[in-house]
């Protein structure tokens, strides 16, 4: 989990490196969340910390921000924001973090974020993220429940950019599983069948098939990348389909991938077990082959950690 912003604690904030309460912006700043951000994890190898896929995670922020007409490109490179977050992890001295790239307007005065009066910001954050150790069930599996929110239309929303107001909808969702006492949520599309999670891809495994969304309605997830390599990797099939929440109760296993669930098994979802409750053989060599990864320890590591 992410640690709270420690005093002193070093942001990048439009080319410098500030400490975190000096870091301003006006209050009608994104009001009408219009931005683009980015998760990236950070992991301690050794005595140096590995950047997983910091290349790919900044090339689709730039491309969430062309999918939104804005004009990062005109003000930064790519490399910038890549050095940007290499830097606040090296000057803040992190191992273990989690970095947030967030590219916003600095003052939507008027009914639009088009307008002459914007000026284009960019930050990076980098926050500690410690081991939950008081929370076991994420290591045997979480529980899921179907949630009553449709998931954004991609004509309504532009899936494929990571915006920040495409996740109001999975955070009503997530709000609405905690209450019911699940861990998190599934949304469905309008046709009823399975998109995500709040914040994950969704994965099931059938008779040593691998299923998932196709990312014509769910985010083109980087970890979902990565793990579809690795069950290729595996031997397995992969059916990048369509199909409906009764396939996932039927499922012999089923997990979320993120880059901050990495590779979560699911026990549990509208009360039917998976798997009898157990992490399946496929999830958990999937989640050893990332967990090695990660850290630099797996052959296939050296193309996708940055090393700071």
């Amino acid at each position: 989990m992410i640690t709270s912003p420690s005093p002193g604690l070093l942001v990048w904030l439009d080319g410098e490196l500030i400490r975190h309460e000096d870091a301003h912006t006006p209050i009608w700043s994104n009001h009408y969340g219009f931005g683009v951000f980015e998760g990236v994890r950070a992991y301690r190898t050794g005595k140096r910390a590995a950047i997983f896929r910091v290349k790919d995670h900044t090339a689709r922020l730039f491309r969430s921000a062309h999918i939104l007409g804005m004009p990062l490109r005109q003000s930064w490179r790519p490399t910038d924001i890549v050095q940007a977050q290499v830097d606040v992890i090296r000057e803040n001295e992190l191992g273990d973090a989690y970095l947030r790239p967030f590219v916003f307007y600095d003052g939507v005065r008027g009914l639009t974020p088009h307008t002459d009066q914007l000026t284009l910001r960019v930050a990076v954050v980098a926050l500690p993220w410690v081991t939950d150790t008081a929370r076991p069930e994420e290591r045997r599996g979480i529980s899921v429940r179907t949630s009553t929110y449709t998931h954004n239309h991609p004509n309504s929303h532009l899936l494929r950019a990571k915006a920040n107001a495409n996740y109001m909808t999975a955070m009503l969702a997530l709000a609405e599983a905690k209450s019911s006492g699940a861990d998190d949520a599934i949304l469905l599309d309008q046709d009823g069948c399975v998109t995500e999670g709040t914040a994950a891809n969704v994965f099931s495994v059938r008779d040593a098939e691998v299923w998932t969304p196709p990312v014509t309605s769910v985010l083109e997830g980087i970890t979902r990348e990565t793990i579809l390599g690795f069950a290729r990797g595996m031997g397995l099939e992969i059916r990048e389909e369509r199909f409906t929440r009764d396939d996932l109760y039927s499922a012999d296993e089923v997990f979320f991938t993120g880059t901050a669930s990495e590779v979560t098994p699911i026990r549990e979802i509208d009360g039917r077990s998976i798997g009898g409750c157990e992490i399946g053989p496929v999830t958990r060599q999937l989640a050893e082959f990332y967990a090695a990864t990660v850290r630099g320890c797996a052959a296939q590591a050296h193309k996708w950690i940055t090393l700071v």
